[in-house]
């Protein structure tokens, strides 16, 4: 006997009518083709102006160095993305934006700025002041917010909240900082060439120290300030026009003024870098940080508090809400379907995780009235992609259910707790 209603037929199939045809320049690969050409250009003549500066020994030196935080960084933005992983081809996209066309407009627009102004005052140190603490805060962060723009843009689907923001925008911080410390470290070690210097006491170990060990989190925490600004304006409703661009534009003008601190630190004094470094840069990475954690555990919250009406529905069973709220019973689910019925099971387990945690954005958005107008066509979409994929899914959300969920206790003739075989879960108590 079925316990769960057939899925029902598509009312919005495109077979019957005619199809407007899309332009060719609407089309898929020529948008992606002209995305990765011009992705491509920017990679080469950044290669190229950053070798001539730094020389090939210095380049090799300095790609080498600069590798190290760009694994520890991206994992850790992936991890707080994990309740609602986005695709790869969106965060490689933030990646190379930032590692070639944001850090191919920095260094373009801020050798030009930093010239014009050298040649207007005549003064060449002043100029170099300003271009660091005014020029390249402005430059760098209008050029690395493009990329969370396009996305939030063109990806509107795969960026519903202050979580998405933050990701895209560290991504994309990620890689300008890769191509900057190349070129600091490339060009430190040309210095040391010249003057001989060796081990502790050299300018590159001096510089991988600063750029590297202490504050590999500097242009990240600077970026995700305009993320989440972005990550706001997803959740404003589509009428909400002067919030969705004033936010985003806030969190860029904090961006651009912690940036200019943060440059302007060795201004301060023998110890102004440090101070700033101590006062401002880690308090506000740890503030930072327990925001994004917080959003994290309340969006799980959201899963556990929207999904029980399509249970109630027979679209989901009675332990789905309670595994989808949690990430260790999530993984213990993706194990289970793997270890017992193959690595493509544990995909689709993976997938029907993932699918479920949007369907219930989408309907939060919805009861708040913040939803688009292709609410019911996504909602539908999402609900197809479940009811494909229950036959995995299912047992390996009920053995997590089981497994995670403490028992409830219940009581003998004599008062004493005996355990009791259910999980402790109720999922239509919300």
């Amino acid at each position: 006997m079925a316990t769960s209603p057939p899925f029902p037929p598509y009312a919005g199939d495109p077979a019957g009518g005619a199809r407007r045809h899309a332009h060719w320049w609407q089309k898929r690969w020529v948008r992606y083709g002209a995305l990765i050409t011009l992705l491509a250009l920017s990679g080469l003549v950044i290669l190229a102006l950053v070798r001539e500066q730094t020389g090939t020994e210095g380049f090799l030196v300095g790609l080498g160095l600069s590798v190290f935080p760009v694994p520890l960084l991206i994992a850790a933005f992936r991890w707080l993305d994990r309740v609602e992983p986005g695709p790869w081809r969106n965060l490689l996209f933030a990646f190379s934006w930032g590692a070639c066309a944001a850090a191919l407009i920095a260094i373009v627009a801020n050798s030009f700025a930093t010239r014009w102004i050298a040649t207007a005052t005549a003064d060449p140190s002043s100029a170099d002041t300003l271009g660091a603490t005014v020029i390249a805060p402005i430059v760098e962060e209008s050029a690395k917010a493009a990329a969370v723009l396009l996305v939030f843009l063109f990806r509107r689907r795969d960026f519903t909240g202050i979580v998405d923001g933050v990701v895209i925008a560290g991504v994309t911080a990620t890689g300008f900082a890769f191509t900057e410390n190349i070129l600091y470290l490339g060009t430190a070690f040309g210095t040391d060439q010249l003057t001989g210097d060796r081990g502790i006491a050299s300018v590159t170990a001096a510089t991988f120290f600063v750029r590297i060990i202490m504050s590999p989190f500097a242009h990240p925490l600077f970026t995700v300030l305009t993320g989440i600004g972005f990550g706001v304006a997803a959740l404003s409703a589509d009428r909400q026009h002067v919030r969705r661009v004033l936010v985003p534009l806030s969190g860029l003008l904090l961006a651009m003024g912690m940036h200019a601190m943060w440059n302007g630190s060795s201004s301060f004094g023998e110890y102004g870098f440090f101070a700033v470094y101590a006062v401002f840069m880690v308090p506000a990475f740890g503030l930072l940080t327990w925001l994004v954690i917080w959003t994290r555990q309340r969006e799980l919250r959201t899963v556990r508090a929207e999904l029980p009406a399509y249970v109630a529905a027979g679209w989901m069973g009675p332990a789905a809400p309670f595994v989808l709220g949690s990430m260790r019973a999530r993984r213990l689910a993706r194990e289970h379907a793997r270890r017992h019925f193959g690595k493509s099971a544990g995909r689709a387990v993976a997938q029907y995780e993932a699918y479920a945690t949007s369907l219930a954005f989408l309907r939060h958005r919805g009861r708040r009235g913040r939803a688009g107008a292709d609410f019911v066509v996504r909602e539908r979409e999402l609900l197809r992609e479940l009811w494909q994929r229950r036959g995995v899914a299912g047992p390996a959300l009920e053995h997590a259910a089981r497994v995670a969920a403490p028992p409830l206790p219940v009581y003998g003739a004599y008062g004493n707790a005996v355990p009791y075989p259910y999980p402790a879960y109720n999922p239509y108590r919300t």
